[in-house]
């Protein structure tokens, strides 16, 4: 496991990369075989992915309400599922 490093900008943020990052951290920590400092690391690691991810969505969720605006009004569209067609 490589992690991001701390110094690597928002615009450089790979959501998958992270969330399966996170998910392999969750993974070792279910597993119990880390030390109390590895664990603490690992959840600290894990907090910092969180909140990226979370930054990430929010940004995705205010780019698809600024896409389907029309003068300043909410267009609001049922989803249809391509695939259930």
């Amino acid at each position: 496991m490589s992690p991001m490093p701390k110094s690597k900008k928002m615009t450089d943020f790979n959501f998958e990369e992270a969330l399966a990052e996170l998910n392999q951290l969750v993974e070792q920590m279910e597993q119990g075989g880390l030390t109390l400092e590895e664990s603490l690391q690992s959840f600290e690691r894990g907090i910092a992915l969180t909140r990226s991810c979370q930054t990430a969505l929010k940004a995705a969720e205010q780019k698809v309400q600024i896409l389907t605006e029309k003068n300043g009004q909410t267009l609001l569209e049922p989803f249809t599922d391509e695939a259930d067609e």
